[in-house]
């Protein structure tokens, strides 16, 4: 049996002559694919030999179309030898810059075109040059020596592109003559009774269908949507902030010294830009850093650059989102949370990336405490689906006491998922902030890593079309 396609390829294709699969189209005025499905159904039933050809075809990068325009480095270099005979190595940078001197003088050594005495580079052997040539013959799409291929490809002026051609030809006609099959029953068909004497395309139901991949939201993003509800049904307001923020609202009002480790640029982007600072705020953060203030404490008894302080970064966590809305809402009580991207100079792995997801949280009121704390964070990850919780101590600059919350996952064991704590007093008081402040920070990738048992935090970010389709609706 055939189908319509086949029949129509059999009947505009001539026999015995071969086809690029584009001509075909043209001839058989069916599309690529109808085309292409087509030809393949008949080769399995011999009627068509179907024929794929790769051919490789070379393209000039953006050095190589320099090089052609302006000539080879050390083509350049010998053409300047000429003209100048023995020169130094001096002179040679106020007509070149280093990186072309390198290149040339290498290539012109290997060709023992050159002498190098003393600093001083003499011609002792005259070369003809026919690198432009071969480029341009690239270029024209003409072939070249293999071994001349080779060097270009290897200095990265060309690089090999792939090209399948596919060709069909009808070897074998039907021996009875090909009729109009119906694939469709439509309803005019069953009005005008055109139906009658004519075939009907037959179907094999055993044939497993195609499967259909609906659409779905990422799984990431559903996993921060989960996050989002959870603290939403808990009576949390969620708040948003800048990326780029002050290294004041980033580090100083955290009362994180500015000697810190995690201020340096290995830890932190900065950028070449500054911002004022409410100078009443400045101050006070100024003095308890300096010498504790009135907050009980000892500061940490170094000079507090305010210049420091104003300068921008990409922030390094969202704690600088909630520590500006605490200062622009002092007064009890508060419950804020915020999902957003901050950005660390992390070196890429498995499991650490230059930027992520934070969930961070905050609850300002005047009688709570860190019992309060580790039962809303042991609730939310109840609710996540992690009932295995627990609690080891942790140190931040802005929290005591501090935790580090950690939740068992079968196979991995315990697992830790960010910081919590009680604000400081030296963060608190010198922003007008009444009441105690419960504060945690979670990174949701590695909650994420966890749910969908992942190994690797890139997997999220990976445009696989393979694993998001088998990935269920619902987590």
């Amino acid at each position: 049996m055939l189908t319509p396609f086949e029949i129509r390829i059999l009947k505009s294709l001539e026999l015995g002559r071969e086809y690029r699969i584009e001509e075909a189209e043209r001839v058989a005025g069916i599309s690529k694919d109808a085309i292409l499905k087509g030809a393949y159904l008949l080769k399995e039933k011999g009627f068509a030999d179907v024929k794929e050809v790769v051919k490789k075809r070379y393209r000039l990068t953006e050095e190589g179309m320099k090089y052609l325009e302006e000539g080879f480095p050390e083509e350049r270099l010998y053409e300047f030898l000429k003209e100048r005979g023995e020169v130094s190595l001096e002179e040679l940078e106020r007509f070149f810059d280093k990186k072309t001197i390198g290149i040339a003088l290498g290539w012109l050594k290997r060709k023992s075109a050159i002498e190098i005495r003393d600093g001083k580079i003499k011609l002792v052997k005259e070369i003809d040059f026919k690198e432009r040539e071969y480029l341009k013959m690239i270029l024209e799409g003409k072939e070249i020596p293999k071994n001349v291929l080779k060097e270009f490809k290897r200095r990265k002026l060309i690089v090999e592109e792939e090209k399948k051609e596919i060709y069909v030809k009808v070897v074998r006609k039907p021996d009875v003559e090909l009729g109009e099959v119906i694939t469709d029953l439509t309803p005019e068909i069953i009005i005008s009774k055109s139906w009658k004497n004519k075939e009907f395309a037959r179907y094999d139901v055993r044939i497993p269908s195609k499967e259909i991949y609906g659409g779905k939201i990422h799984p990431y993003e559903r996993i921060i949507r989960e996050c989002r509800k959870i603290f939403l049904e808990m009576g949390f307001t969620e708040i948003k902030g800048n990326y780029v923020q002050s290294a004041f609202w980033n580090f100083d009002a955290l009362f994180q010294p500015q000697d810190h480790p995690a201020r340096d640029m290995q830890d932190t982007f900065y950028l070449d830009g500054y911002v004022e600072i409410p100078k009443d705020l400045a101050e006070r953060v100024r003095l308890t850093h300096e010498n504790g203030w009135i907050t009980g404490s000892t500061g940490w008894k170094g000079k507090w650059d305010i210049n420091k302080a104003k300068q921008l970064v990409l922030r390094t966590h969202t704690t600088a989102v909630t520590i500006k809305y605490l200062a622009e809402n002092p007064e009890p009580p508060q419950k804020a949370f915020c999902i957003d991207r901050v950005y660390r100079r992390e070196a890429i792995d498995p499991t650490h990336l230059p930027e992520f997801d934070q969930l961070e949280g905050v609850v300002l009121d005047r009688d709570v405490g860190f019992r309060h704390l580790l039962g809303l964070l042991r609730e939310f990850f109840a609710k996540m689906g992690f009932e295995n919780v627990r609690f080891r101590p942790g140190y931040f600059p802005y929290t005591e006491p501090s935790v580090e919350p950690e939740v068992y996952v079968e196979g991995l064991g315990w697992v830790e998922l960010g910081g919590a704590g009680v604000f400081r007093k030296e963060v608190t008081e010198p922003l007008g902030i009444k009441g105690r402040v419960l504060a945690w920070g979670l990174g949701i990738g590695r909650l994420a890593m966890l749910k969908l048992g992942l190994k690797d935090l890139r997997r999220l970010y990976l445009p696989d079309l393979g694993w998001l389709r088998e990935m269920p609706a619902k987590i």
